[in-house]
């Protein structure tokens, strides 16, 4: 029997019945939120513009908002654009946040947009799709666009600043992730100019 007789007997794919459970969303394990913030005004306080946009906990439901929205090729200047897990404010002050850091991943060069865009895309699917150990340790991921100082980043927010091995175990993940050569540093929350180590 030729290859086309066999095919031609089977049934196409579109005719096939989807079941109940191909029906239902694919739930994830956790509820994510996606916020807003513009910097661009000057005079105006840090978080005056700090807007959250989405709660999803859905495969179907972050894809069809990373592909319509939110991209970070889509910002403007001075804009950020935040995913945090949910009941998680992107502020330090939030007391999820208060005591924790956060990982920094400065993007340079002439290819920034694109190399933000991947690193944001593959950083949001491992968030939700919970591929770090210490899952529980990170509140969410930042990524800020800065055209003007010539380099866009991304941050990584944890919970803690005190138990190095955890951050270390989380800095290396991320690094993996992201596929990159360059240095990404960790600073604490309470005193971000300072770094405090580097993978």
């Amino acid at each position: 029997m030729a290859t086309d007789d066999v095919n031609e007997s089977l049934p196409a794919a579109a005719e096939l019945p989807a079941t109940e459970a191909e029906k239902q969303p694919h739930k994830l394990e956790r509820k994510w939120s996606f916020w807003f913030d513009n910097q661009s005004k000057k005079g105006v306080p840090w978080g005056a513009s700090l807007r959250k946009a989405y709660t999803f906990d859905t495969v179907e439901d972050f894809w069809g908002l990373r592909e319509t929205i939110f991209q970070t090729s889509k910002l403007t200047a001075q804009a950020e654009i935040h995913l945090f897990k949910a009941g998680v404010e992107p502020k330090w002050e939030d007391p999820e946040c208060a005591n924790g850091g956060k990982w920094t991943w400065v993007v340079t060069g002439s290819n920034r947009k694109e190399d933000l865009d991947k690193g944001w895309l593959e950083t949001l699917m491992a968030l939700i799709g919970e591929q770090f150990d210490e899952a529980d340790e990170i509140c969410g991921v930042v990524a800020s666009v800065r055209p003007q100082q010539k380099q866009d980043k991304l941050s990584l927010w944890t919970r803690t600043k005190s138990n190095e091995a955890v951050l270390m175990g989380i800095g290396k993940k991320w690094k993996e992730i992201l596929d990159v050569t360059d240095k990404i540093t960790f600073t604490n929350h309470d005193d971000p100019r300072r770094s405090r180590f580097s993978v």
